[in-house]
């Protein structure tokens, strides 16, 4: 066989290093922080930048699906969080972040009133040993408390799903944000465990986002 025959197709090529990123289950669902710059606010509606540090860049889209949920308008230098997955951009053959939620970086307000409230339990003991219980390693039932229209939902289901295939996951959709959300996920969370509906409960939100998370 001639290295002629052996030659692939740029396109066969790109497609082959996207079906590598696709099945990376770390870049399925990762968190990145940087500065945003080239921002882009397309007439489509879906917005289009790059986030950098001080040592490297990488292009970000945002599909207006995910851009009208954001509750701030991005603009050049500053700095988010920003969560989604990493792919690759066949027809360019460049990889970037397809962005799902993003938030501005900082702790801010809304993390002094966490900390405060997570040092306030830690005092009163609600942390200690004495009041855990043991997870099961290969739970047969795991309740979900979380939006039952989000994508937590479904990532839970396929990551537990792949992990265990013979699990039952049973849903208790929740808010997931909101001023009155955490008095009703506790009342929810309750009724899970005194009629003993699942092993083990999930509350599922996205990580590091403070404005979910105070919900939890």
């Amino acid at each position: 066989m001639s290295y002629r025959d052996m030659a692939v197709s740029v396109s066969d090529l790109n497609k082959y290093i996207k079906d590598k990123f696709t099945n990376d289950e770390n870049l399925s669902q990762i968190l990145v922080k940087g500065e945003i710059s080239n921002f882009k606010n397309h007439y489509t509606g879906h917005m289009y930048f790059t986030l950098k540090d001080e040592n490297s860049l990488i292009k970000c889209v945002c599909f207006k699906t995910y851009a009208d949920k954001l509750t701030f308008m991005p603009k050049d230098g500053m700095k988010v969080i920003v969560l989604g997955s990493v792919s690759v951009f066949e027809r360019d053959g460049i990889y970037q972040i397809y962005v799902k939620m993003m938030e501005e970086d900082g702790q801010g307000d809304l993390y002094t009133k966490y900390k405060e409230l997570k040092d306030k339990l830690e005092k009163e003991g609600l942390f200690s040993e004495e009041h855990k219980k043991k997870i099961p390693l290969m739970p047969k039932i795991i309740g979900v408390l979380t939006s039952q229209t989000g994508s937590v939902i479904r990532d839970i289901i396929n990551v537990s799903t792949r992990r265990n295939p013979n699990v039952y996951i049973r849903l208790l959709p929740v808010p997931v944000q909101g001023e009155r959300s955490s008095r009703k996920n506790c009342r929810r969370n309750r009724t899970y465990e005194r009629k003993e509906l699942s092993r083990c409960n999930n509350f599922g939100t996205w990580r590091r986002f403070f404005r979910r998370f105070m919900a939890f």
